[in-house]
């Protein structure tokens, strides 16, 4: 290597900066909440040879770590073998198709290259969740969906822009066959201006250290990344790690789905082996394969967040396609549930078999969904439609080093819950609460987190509501002796009365009036080791904290405290 130490970190830090402004760009200029104040996104920089992952922005999603690698890899070969018009500087290209290396309709990707000396050096990539897509429900999630037609509009790879210009003919196609079309604007153009952004920095670090020298510094990052995840790998005992994850249901099937996972470790190198998952399902819960493979290597990233953030931190993570199940989707399979529900429990699944090799370094499994709650209606008080999407954290599991996090991000991303104010103000709802779910953690030495409750009440006309979520059959698991989190919960108030839906966390199209509410409460995550060792003073301090009650802490932990709030104590941390 010419590169001394200092100069390839910089470039690095330079890398990750710029993807971080991009991630910043996107989100402040967009119009979608779930994109400008949850920050459903991300934005990566790709090898112009087969789209790997060069760095991806810090505030990005990382279940987009693996995707967009895939989606950009894809349409570089479907313009090498003439399936997609050739690029030309200035050219953005849209694309959502699940089966092209994505994730579900409403997660749309646009990639632009970057050309230096005539000849491109990079692609620019991103995805942004737009809040409808189309389909048969707002919002895209049809949680009774049998064929991706029904979940939204479907685009293979197709120029949005040509030569920086917005091509309008692409656009009406877009606008024409989605909800509340003209907002979109808003977000394609922040979209776009991410990219440019990206370039713009981009160019400031190849016009200071030099074209070859960048391209140098960028094959040493990926080598190292590999080198530093194989000397992780090869501290684990050699062995076979087995777990099971589950899928509450398919969301027209009553049943649920299992993921049968064997992670075989030898040598520097982890095999993952899910035959024995279920096979492909009549509902929305299916994986395409880019999803899958992505779920893997953030649940990884979770284990070892110290590697860098790059093609080459995969390499030594071989996935066995897992054809024939139904974490490997083929057209035309419905997926709105596979990137925010199916790829947190392939996620579990691998917390799971890899807690056993490592407990020190692994957690119990986390809330593990992402809460999907669309509402769509029109709003007499404004004159307007509108489609609201909510997604919403809960526990993480306890680990090694103390009890778990409570109201945390989903397993598969940073996305926060947008405002409440934001959600009143943007739409024709009023939110009675918003609050902790107490007790909700597992059981364990260390406890899972705690999930939250909302309810949410239609203020003024009519509106349709679905869900696609997950964990309403079982919690997330406790490893080692502790407990399971507590299950999610959705509950429908129809004029005065309850409708709990039949697959517990998913329906669709349900017709709501004002004054009808919807309540949700997310799981706690999952137990870490025997509940009967947890510090007794703990138990006390979550009681009189009110956490959980004198009756659930005696029969949880083992630990008799007394009905009235004991004086607060200064505790010994964990």
């Amino acid at each position: 290597m010419t590169l001394d130490a200092i100069t390839l970190s910089v470039i690095q830090a330079a890398l990750q900066q710029a993807c971080d402004e991009m991630d910043l760009a996107f989100s402040r200029a967009a119009f979608s909440p779930v994109i400008a104040e949850a920050n459903d996104r991300s934005d990566g920089i790709y090898s112009a040879v087969d789209g790997s992952l060069i760095a991806q922005g810090s505030e990005g999603l990382p279940v987009f770590v693996g995707v967009m690698q895939h989606s950009t890899r894809t349409i570089i070969e479907m313009i090498a073998a003439g399936r997609c018009l050739p690029p030309q500087e200035g050219d953005i290209y849209i694309v959502n198709d699940p089966y092209l290396g994505g994730t579900h309709l409403m997660d749309v990707r646009f990639a632009m290259p970057v050309y230096r000396g005539g000849k491109i050096f990079c692609w620019l990539s991103n995805t942004g969740h737009w809040p409808d897509i189309g389909g048969a429900v707002p919002g895209g999630f049809s949680a009774s969906a049998t064929a991706v037609e029904q979940e939204g509009l479907r685009l293979p790879p197709v120029k949005l822009f040509k030569k920086g210009a917005l091509d309008p003919e692409i656009y009406a196609i877009i606008t024409s066959n989605i909800r509340v079309a003209d907002q979109r604007i808003g977000d394609i153009k922040a979209q776009a201006a991410a990219l440019h952004v990206g370039r713009e920095r981009l160019f400031q670090i190849l016009d200071r250290y030099g074209d070859d020298t960048v391209g140098e510094a960028i094959a040493e990052l990926r080598r190292r990344a590999a080198e530093q995840m194989r000397a992780h790998i090869a501290k684990i005992a050699d062995g076979t790690y087995r777990s099971t994850a589950y899928v509450d249901s398919d969301g027209v099937v009553d049943q649920p789905l299992t993921i049968a996972l064997a992670v075989e470790k030898a040598g520097d190198t982890l095999i993952f082996d899910f035959a024995g998952s279920s096979a492909p399902c009549a509902g929305p819960m299916n994986s395409v394969l880019a999803t899958t493979l992505s779920a893997v290597y953030l649940a990884m990233r979770h284990i070892f967040p110290d590697v860098p953030i790059s093609a080459g931190a995969f390499e030594p993570l071989v996935v066995k396609r897992p054809e024939g199940t139904f974490l490997d989707a083929k057209y035309p399979r419905p997926v709105s549930g596979c990137a925010a529900e199916v790829s947190q429990r392939i996620a579990e699944a691998v917390f799971a078999a890899m807690v056993q090799a490592l407990p020190d370094k692994v957690t119990a499994a986390p809330a593990g969904s992402s809460g999907n709650f669309a509402l769509g209606g029109s709003d007499p008080a404004r004159g307007r439609d509108y489609v609201m999407y909510q997604i919403s954290g809960g526990g993480y599991g306890g680990h090694a080093g103390g009890d778990g996090l409570t109201n945390g991000c989903s397993t598969i991303g940073i996305s926060k819950s947008p405002p409440v104010e934001i959600m009143e103000q943007a739409f024709p709802v009023l939110y009675r609460h918003y609050r902790l779910r107490e007790g909700s953690g597992g059981a364990g030495k260390q406890r899972g987190g705690f999930g939250l409750a909302y309810e949410v009440e239609l203020l003024r006309g009519e509106a349709r509501a679905s869900f696609v979520m997950d964990h309403g059959r079982v919690g997330p698991q406790g490893v080692l002796g502790g407990s399971d989190g507590a299950v999610n919960k959705v509950t429908v108030w129809r004029d005065g009365v309850a409708h709990v839906p039949p697959h517990l966390s998913k329906e669709q199209d349900i017709p709501l009036q004002a004054g009808d509410r919807v309540s949700v409460e997310t799981p706690g995550g999952g137990g870490f080791g025997d509940p009967r060792q947890r510090d007794p003073e703990l138990v006390r301090r979550d009681v009189a904290m009110g956490y959980y009650t004198p009756e659930q802490a005696a029969e949880m932990f083992g630990v008799r405290v007394a009905s009235e709030r004991p004086p607060r104590q200064p505790l010994k941390t964990n």
